[in-house]
């Protein structure tokens, strides 16, 4: 990437998105453009053209998705494989026909079999049956890697994937019921102390593991892939398995991820599990050894990252 390219960040509004806007102009990228969904409907094939052939960016980062917990993926399936589609082949098409440079797509770990071994590595891509609580989002994911290989291979082009494990961060989702787990503690834990709750609830048994990465981090990691000159890209990956893992390396069962954000919180009170509701995948931990051999490795701490989440909650939440 040089300097003066011209940037698309697609979902700039959103957590990764806007963690990736910061990043850029930290490392003094200021030609950059982007549109809010009022602005340009990425599911408009035809409005994607036309902003494409307008604008003719030399850099797409592809991190407009529709994303949610467990919930949200159980009660809006139609909504997560629909959107994500359109909105991925809509964004890729238009930059091949726009003769962008690169563009780099953003995935999800949940793309990976239901029953797996522990860490997952990229080559278990398409080995077996997915998640059933997130299966419409992940076969959406799955497709925009593959139309990144595709078009790579039949046209030539240098687009590119990552996969992120869970992430947290700045500008996240807090809703109670349609966010991810993270930010959903925070939230519960957060109105608990206020209200002087003598518990919180936390979804599952807590036995299962997760691991998160603070979505600076994450930022961080996609401009260094972004950056790398076509050959290392090329030389690390093949051609159709070419989508790369970030994450820290480390996994936390539920439990313990509780426990650390209700000390964050400052919450006094006892924590129960309610095992009515689902847990999801009993363990999810990425290998990142491919990232690792290319030079890259996270550096926020799980922990500091949840202060300076809860930080960032408490300035733009009034509650």
């Amino acid at each position: 990437m040089k300097i003066n390219d011209l940037i698309y960040v697609a979902g700039h509004q959103g957590m990764v998105g806007s963690a990736i806007l910061r990043k850029l102009k930290q490392k003094g990228f200021t030609n950059i453009i982007v549109r809010t969904r009022m602005e340009l409907d990425l599911m408009s094939q035809s409005k994607v053209q036309e902003f494409f052939k307008s604008e003719k960016p030399d850099i797409v980062i592809l991190a407009a998705a529709k994303v949610g917990g467990i919930y949200a993926n159980n009660t809006f399936p139609a909504e997560f494989i629909y959107n994500n589609t359109m909105i991925q082949a809509n964004v890729i098409n238009s930059a091949y026909h726009n003769n962008v440079k690169k563009l780099l797509f953003l995935g999800s770990t949940c793309i990976y079999p239901k029953s797996i071994d522990q860490p997952m590595r990229e080559e278990d891509l398409l080995t077996g049956v997915l998640e059933p609580t997130n299966e419409p989002y992940a076969l959406a994911k799955i497709l925009g890697i593959k139309l990144c290989e595709s078009y790579n291979r039949q046209y030539g082009t240098d687009y590119r994937s990552v996969m992120p494990t869970n992430l947290y961060g700045i500008n996240d989702n807090f809703h109670l019921e349609n966010s991810h787990v993270i930010p959903a503690l925070i939230r519960r834990f957060h109105e608990a102390k206020l209200n002087n709750d003598p518990e919180v609830s936390v979804w599952g048994s807590g036995k299962v593991k997760r691991e998160f990465l603070f979505v600076d981090d994450m930022a961080d990691a996609s401009l260094f892939i972004l950056g790398l000159n076509k050959s290392t890209y090329q030389d690390n990956t093949d051609p159709m398995l070419s989508h790369i893992n970030v994450g820290c390396g480390k996994d936390f069962t539920i439990n313990e991820v509780a426990q650390i954000v209700k000390k964050v919180i400052g919450f006094k009170g006892d924590i129960v599990f309610d095992s009515s509701k689902p847990d999801g995948s009993k363990r999810k931990l990425i290998d990142i050894s491919r990232l690792s051999t290319m030079g890259w490795r996270s550096r926020v701490d799980f922990e500091e990252g949840l202060f300076q989440t809860y930080a960032w909650f408490l300035s733009n939440h009034t509650n």
